[in-house]
């Protein structure tokens, strides 16, 4: 059903809302994702958060927007999208495996949720390729949409595919997303995650 492959600009529009789509408590989100704290102060004098995913026992993956300001040290920043790795301890038997996925592919979201910070899931399928246009990523950055739902604080959480492997990191959601060439809005609420593909070689190299 999903088969076109767009290149799409978009904005992350996360000041227009909280969330996009569905999403649920999860008791799997706790042994998948680790809750991060970040030193932003919120309306109650106590910081927000974000998720992150165990890659090593000393190294965790995270989106960089939720690096610049966690607790955690950064180890390395993605030089084209909104990824950075973190120190971290981390059990090896919670260590992630990695596979690309493609268009059209079953996914699973995990993370914490900033509203109740518990720990949550969606799913959905890959919708389409696209690139966001926003400060934390470059027109090098290869991007997926998808109808998984999403809720600020599962941004550095996983993506996981149907054989249980991590397929991307999450990085946020928009309202809409919308053709470079024609202007025409294409898709509406959308969750937005950095694929394998796109960061398999800095990953490999950064953490080795």
């Amino acid at each position: 059903m999903y088969t076109k492959h767009f290149a799409l600009a978009l904005a992350l529009l996360c000041l227009t809302g909280c969330s996009v789509g569905e999403y649920r408590y999860s008791q799997q989100a706790m042994h998948r994702v680790d809750m991060n704290f970040t030193g932003i102060p919120t309306l109650l004098g106590i910081g927000t958060l974000g998720s992150s995913i165990p890659v090593t026992p000393e190294y965790s993956l995270t989106a960089a927007h939720v690096a610049k300001y966690s607790l955690q040290r950064v180890k390395a920043w993605h030089p084209d999208c909104d990824l950075a790795i973190i120190w971290h301890k981390n059990d090896a038997r919670t260590l992630a495996t990695f596979r690309n996925g493609s268009i059209g592919d079953p996914i699973t979201m995990y993370g914490y949720s900033f509203i109740s910070a518990m720990p949550v899931e969606s799913r959905g399928v890959n919708l389409a390729k696209t690139r966001i246009n926003n400060r934390w990523n470059s027109r090098d950055c290869l991007a997926f949409a998808t109808n998984a739902g999403a809720v600020q604080g599962m941004s550095g959480g996983a993506v996981y595919n149907a054989d249980e492997t991590i397929g991307g990191v999450i990085v946020g959601f928009s309202d809409e997303i919308k053709n470079s060439r024609s202007g025409k809005v294409i898709l509406k609420d959308v969750s937005l995650y950095i694929p394998y593909a796109s960061f398999e070689a800095w990953l490999r190299q950064a953490t080795s």
